[in-house]
């Protein structure tokens, strides 16, 4: 039933048409539609940024996640459809962060989406990432007109921005924004620090409600949080709306994965200081991280262009540094710290349901996917599955087991809709036989239309030796009650029996106070509607503070969790689950289990939606998207769950005895790279697997199937049609009918046309001594130029400019070259070069610091020594000659 139209105007007679005007209730600050009218295509990005090295090029993995698919989703659309049934307008909410553009192009009024162009459906484009500043104003001014300014100041002067929801502040020049302050681009540039900032991405990933943010009696938020300023008018000016007065966090929640994250130790911790985290931390996600900073432990770990310390962020683990060129255009520097573009979070199931949509010419918007994007979809679907065997181990200790969560949020986190997570155990007895299984997933067999079905759930939900981490949301009685009295239906279905599809609970019965559980709140998949959470069992992150949770509307329900709860209080980052064996059994096979999207979730979105008729308030653009969305989970397996992690209890199950291949040579050609590996000795092999490597994550290059005893044709492969001068690493398993072994070593080679191979063989060199010198400008406009001005006596404060020349063996000087420095003495620092030029030239800044106007602080003086620790040139290797330079810094 679609409620809250604007300013309520005929509300005994609404139907379910989308709002041409976004309602008060649901607007939020920030730059607003119409006002930045120069946002790109990334089809046009993908002429520099893409179609040159897929295992690191920001176009092909951008197009693999689901940021550039978040207008293709199905569940979006769907969830969308129910959304507007609900709440008149709401829509806007959803689409200003699934479709940047259209929402920004003013596209999203309609607000059921049907105003949108066939252009708008990439989702979260690169222009709307690349234009982002932070709404605090501390660097870069946004565009923010009154009364949409996204900031607040506090009591002390200071401003904080309103990190959430959507809520962007976006530069409106044709500039694009990124964290280097070296990029030579073919475009308008600008160097951005809120681009490595955490907050960055908080922008999306807390969601709120502004509509039970501003109406709900508890303004959406949990029972232990603080006041919120709310007009709490349906209708009323946006000037006192909840969106307006208070940070997002406060109320109104939806999902808090940017909180759950802040409120933990991890976002203070650098990469850096990764070894002095508790030893069952350092493994996962956090390993993979601080393999991938540090080179395996060679380097820091720090961000290198500008120097800047690493920390646990969000950009640390779904951007992992590699190394690689950003653009295919000639000069582009090759990175050490090179963000890789997959933001890949736990979906691995979506792309499946995209592709089959696409097949059948059913996807709401953006259909007729290239080969180019399936593949990129395929790619992401890997990576996801990669990210979710990192999230988490399984240790047995005795009769206990438990879950070490080694993300940087809450396991699992994200839109808690349909995800679930849980330990599926199997018992078996001395002769192998299953006794009991714990948290199984099976067939059930259901009725929906009359008609009797199967598919796969949880077998049962209220099983008690079964453990399910997941956040219901939900609304409560008084809320309820308050809908009614705006004009909502009694029978407003809340809920629906998973097997029989019967109405479990109504509005009416919940307001009543005396139906749905009597409890005074009821769970449903009303999210647009819900105002409480309900449960929230899902592991902490690392070092999760009580205090800081608390305040942002991110604790545990019940908030007794994990070790915490009160004042002061740090929540456990693992969960012990005390095991419960039959007499009989002598071993067990414990796994981790995840789901993105469950059953209960699929029948809702179908069951709720009010079809495509108005005359019965349907709407004609979304009312087939519940079923379009319930197809495509039928036919791709219905999102079978992944298997995160596993653990034996008793006697260990036999481990995966698939050989692990060594990878022989990886041999550049003329745009190919020919690699072969050794055959591993096992008769019941099935084959090898070829990847590429991506900072330790990997994409797959071929699947190469085994004749049976015979390996001569499926260990070795000619990976064609790449980009000559681009480096490509590789690596490789292999494989049993039950299993797949681990990783190889991983070998690189850079394609080149015939006759410039390079060889192999071939060394960089540094000269040495280094040189150390001052930039020195003189002159004004036009006539300003600029000198190096060799020394080795500097003043705090000074910019310490360090040249090194890059030759080869004969003395020829090598361009494109990069060099690492370490810079020791009172302090130290790490700095590397912008590529060398022609001449092999290539130059570092170390910036010192000059005390505080107390005469305290600044970087220390006395001696310093630059060391060369590295060089990264295509097609050479360096000699390892460590170069040097000695100077001072004087007061």
């Amino acid at each position: 039933m679609n409620r809250f139209l604007p300013f309520l105007v005929s509300l005994a007679f609404s139907i379910a048409y989308a709002a041409d005007t976004v309602p008060t209730d649901i607007q939020q600050p920030g730059t607003q539609p119409g006002e930045v009218g120069n946002l790109e295509s990334p089809d046009k990005c993908d002429n520099c940024h893409g179609g040159y090295n897929p295992s690191v090029e920001p176009a092909h993995n951008w197009r693999g996640s689901m940021m550039s698919h978040a207008t293709r989703d199905p569940i979006f659309w769907a969830t969308l459809a129910i959304a507007e049934q609900d709440f008149d307008g709401s829509g806007d909410l959803c689409l200003r962060c699934h479709s940047t553009a259209g929402w920004l192009g003013g596209r999203s009024t309609p607000t059921d989406g049907s105003g949108l162009a066939a252009g708008d459906a990439d989702g979260v484009e690169c222009d709307y990432c690349h234009k982002l500043t932070n709404p605090d104003n501390s660097e870069h001014f946004g565009v923010m007109i009154d009364p949409f300014v996204a900031s607040q100041r506090g009591a002390d002067g200071t401003v904080e921005g309103y990190y959430g929801s959507g809520m962007s502040s976006l530069w409106a020049g044709s500039d694009k924004l990124g964290p280097y302050n070296d990029a030579d681009a073919r475009h308008q540039f600008m160097a951005s620090a809120f681009h490595r900032d955490r907050a960055f991405c908080g922008t999306c990933h807390d969601v709120s409600n502004p509509a039970t943010g501003d109406l709900a009696p508890n303004n959406g938020a949990q029972a232990t949080a603080g006041p919120v300023i709310a007009d709490g008018t349906p209708g009323a000016p946006v000037a006192g709306k909840a969106a307006f007065n208070n940070f997002p966090y406060r109320y109104g929640i939806v999902e808090r994965t940017f909180s759950e994250y802040l409120s933990g130790q991890i976002s203070q911790t650098r990469v850096a200081d990764y070894p002095s985290l508790p030893a069952e931390l350092r493994g996962g996600a956090l390993a993979a991280i601080y393999d991938a900073a540090t080179l395996g432990g060679t380097t820091s770990g720090d961000y290198e262009n500008p120097a800047a310390p690493r920390y646990f962020s969000c950009q640390s683990c779904h951007m992992r540094p590699v190394t690689g060129e950003g653009a295919n255009k000639r000069g582009v520097p090759v990175r050490r710290d090179l963000p890789l573009h997959d933001m890949t979070g736990g979906n691995y199931w979506m792309p499946e349901a995209i592709r089959y949509l696409d097949a059948q010419g059913r996807l709401r918007l953006g259909g007729g996917l290239s080969a180019g994007q399936l593949a990129a979809l395929e790619d992401g679907a890997l990576r996801a599955r990669e990210q979710l065997s990192l999230a988490a181990t399984l240790s047995v200790s005795g009769d206990s087991v438990r879950i070490v969560n080694h993300t940087g949020h809450k396991l699992i986190s994200g839109y808690p809709e349909g995800r679930r997570m849980w330990l599926n155990v199997r018992w078996y007895d001395g002769n192998g036989t299953l006794v009991r299984e714990d948290g199984a997933y099976g067939d059930i067999d259901v009725t929906l239309d009359g008609q009797t079905m199967r598919v796969r759930s949880l077998v049962d939900l209220q099983d008690p030796a079964s453990k399910v981490y997941e956040a219901h949301m939900g609304m409560t009685s008084d809320w309820a009650a308050t809908l009614l009295g705006l004009g909502y239906p009694s029978g407003m279905p809340l809920s629906y029996d998973r097997i029989t599809a019967a109405v479990d609970c109504t509005l009416g019965a919940l307001a009543s106070g005396t139906g749905c559980g009597s409890t005074g709140s009821y769970e449903t998949f009303h999210f647009v509607l819900n105002n409480a959470v309900i449960k929230d069992n899902r592991i902490p992150p690392y070092g999760m503070s009580y205090d800081l949770a608390l305040v942002r509307n991110a604790l545990p329900e019940p908030a007794n969790q994990y070790g915490g709860g009160t004042v002061g209080s740090t929540y456990e980052y693992f969960d012990d689950i005390p095991l419960a064996p039959p007499s009989a059994a002598v071993s067990a096979e414990i796994r981790l289990m995840y789901q993105p999207t469950s059953w209960e979730y699929v029948q809702f979105l179908y069951l709720a939606n009010n079809g495509t008729d108005p005359a019965e308030e349907g709407n004609a653009f979304l009312g087939a998207e519940g079923a379009n969305l319930l197809d495509a989970w039928l036919n791709t397996g219905m999102a079978e769950p992944y298997v995160m992690a596993t653990a034996s209890w008793g006697t260990a199950a036999p481990p995966c005895t698939a050989e692990v291949p060594a990878i022989d040579t990886a041999v550049a050609g003329d745009k190919s790279v020919a690699v072969s590996w050794t055959a591993v000795g096992d008769p019941e092999l099935a084959g090898y697997r070829l990847y590429y490597d991506q900072g330790g994550k990997a994409q797959r290059v071929v699947d190469l199937a085994c004749t049976a005893g015979d390996q001569s044709s499926c260990t070795s492969y000619t990976d064609t049609e790449l980009t000559n001068g681009q480096e490509y690493c590789y690596k490789v398993t292999s494989y049993k009918a039950d299993c797949e072994s681990g990783f190889s070593g991983i070998l690189c080679a850079t394609p080149a046309q015939p006759g410039q191979q390079p060889d192999p063989t071939t060394v960089a060199l540094v000269s040495d001594p280094l040189v150390t010198g001052l930039l020195v400008t003189e002159g004004k406009g036009k006539n300003t130029t600029t000198t190096f001005v060799a020394t080795t006596s500097f003043s705090v404060g000074d910019d310490v400019t360090i040249r090194a020349t890059v030759v080869d063996e004969s003395g020829t000087p090598i361009a494109g070259a990069t060099v690492s420095i370490t810079i020791s003495g009172p302090e130290s620092a790490e700095v590397v070069t912008s590529a060398s030029n022609a001449d092999g030239l290539a130059e570092a800044v170390w910036s010192t610091k000059s005390p505080n106007p107390k005469g305290s602080g600044g970087t220390a003086t006395g001696t310093y020594t630059a060391t060369v620790v590295g060089v990264t040139a295509s097609g050479y290797v360096w000699d390892g000659s460590p170069a040097g330079a000695t100077f001072t810094i004087a007061p």
